[in-house]
């Protein structure tokens, strides 16, 4: 039986980070064949000699996070690339609040420079306040939770885009669009 945590982990790593070390081109939309993925995974360790694409696609259906997306054979993550280069998304009109959860010792710089990518390709923003609390938790452990008027920053010229059901991306967020405390 594969285990869906981690074969989410090594398909995450594989698209979001060193597609290179799993022999992967990825398209400049991010997007890759699955059977290439599956094959590419295949050598990865005997572990993985069964894995099939039905194995990804069942992985991506009971994830409680929509990270990547399959379609018409093709397989790309979401969001969170970390590698050089931004994948070509198409803009869209966020919602009119979205939430950033951040350590509290990166408030005075954001407070300067706004929200920038910080070593991703863009900035994640959440539909409501509970995720970005459980995703700002990952930076410290009493996060500060940051309202974006986005529906103003988009009228304002910067450029969203859907990352999934409860993320949205940005380039970044200047601080004028940010509501402080």
């Amino acid at each position: 039986m594969i285990d869906n945590t981690l074969l989410s982990k090594m398909v995450s790593h594989a698209l979001r980070h060193e597609p290179w070390l799993y022999e992967l081109e990825l398209d400049d939309e991010g997007w890759i064949p699955v059977e290439e993925l599956v094959e590419s995974l295949r050598r990865e360790g005997p572990e993985w000699s069964r894995l099939t694409a039905a194995d990804i696609a069942r992985m991506i259906d009971r994830a409680s996070k929509q990270r990547h997306e399959i379609r018409k054979g093709r397989i790309r993550a979401l969001y969170g690339h970390s590698q050089p280069g931004k994948f070509a998304k198409t803009p869209g009109e966020p919602p009119d609040v979205l939430y950033h959860g951040t350590a509290p010792a990166t408030l005075p710089s954001i407070r300067n420079s706004g929200l920038l990518p910080m070593g991703r390709q863009y900035v994640h923003l959440s539909v409501d306040e509970a995720t970005a609390l459980r995703v700002g938790r990952r930076k410290a452990g009493n996060p500060s939770i940051l309202k974006i008027l986005a529906s103003e920053a988009h009228a304002g010229g910067v450029k969203f885009y859907s990352g999934n059901e409860t993320i949205w991306l940005a380039d970044g967020v200047p601080a004028k669009f940010i509501v402080w405390g």
